[in-house]
């Protein structure tokens, strides 16, 4: 019977910890996923001439906290890069034309 309790406890254990598993594993993908569309719109900004000083080393400092298992921080830096990105290619776009008033 004794047995029976402990061999109880890690089932429960198991089936309450798969849920954080996959959690942890979808935060993995999200973290990848944000990682992958800031390099994309930093590469966008970079063909146009237009890329910022700060989003190479916002990528990857979110590199670096994914690798740490820090999802969050990881995440926002990812965010923050792609926005920078978004932004930089849409300066260029708002300034392509831009040149002296006669």
């Amino acid at each position: 019977m004794r047995n029976m309790t402990g061999l109880a406890a890690l089932l429960l254990f198991f089936a309450a910890a798969g849920p954080f598993a996959a959690n942890a594993q979808a935060a993995k993908a999200d973290v990848d996923k944000a990682i992958t569309q800031a390099s994309a719109a930093l590469k966008k900004a970079d063909s146009v001439g237009f890329a910022w000083r700060d989003t190479g080393k916002l990528i990857k400092e979110a590199q670096a906290a994914a690798e740490k298992g820090d999802s969050e921080k990881a995440m926002a830096l990812a965010v923050a890069a792609r926005k920078q990105g978004e932004a930089a290619y849409q300066q260029y776009l708002d300034q392509r034309n831009a040149g002296p008033r006669f």
